[in-house]
């Protein structure tokens, strides 16, 4: 398999992600200020694939009785805990911090799946959570590089 292949597909990946795609490019011998793009791009675009699927998914799910008295009952509860943020600048920080931070169970996955949750606002949710992917990626990158032991 082409090595750009296994880092476009590492980077859609909802456990991988950045946190694998960038590696394992670098490890493959590629060039990591192209990895680093490459990773970037397509873990972003991954943002409109999950909002499409899940906006499908649910209207289809909605008409079954059980799944809209549990969907409704479940997203009232929690989005009364998060209104208070809802439509604030905290909003946008949260999305992006959610994004940014390269740990386990975090990323564009997380924060697409939660922004469509809550019924952020697109355009800005998915500049936020595209300005987090690029945050990640620098991390990433400066980790698989070893840039980050001199800062320490």
């Amino acid at each position: 398999m082409n090595e750009w292949l296994i880092v476009i597909f590492l980077s859609m990946l909802p456990f991988g992600e950045l946190r694998a795609s960038i590696p394992t490019g670098i490890a493959l011998g590629l060039n990591p200020i192209s990895v680093f793009i490459m990773a970037v791009i397509f873990n972003s675009l991954i943002i409109v694939a999950i909002w499409a699927i899940l906006d499908s998914l649910h209207d289809g799910l909605m008409e079954f009785r059980l799944y809209s008295r549990l969907f409704n009952r479940y997203i009232e509860k929690s989005r009364k805990k998060m209104e208070r943020f809802i439509g604030t600048e905290k909003e946008a920080w949260g999305v992006f911090l959610l994004t940014a931070i390269p740990f386990p169970l975090t990323g564009a996955y997380t924060a697409a799946i939660l922004s469509w949750f809550f019924n952020l606002n697109r355009k800005m949710a998915a500049k936020a959570i595209v300005l987090g992917v690029f945050v990640a990626g620098l991390i990433v990158m400066g980790v698989s590089l070893g840039l980050l032991k001199w800062l320490f």
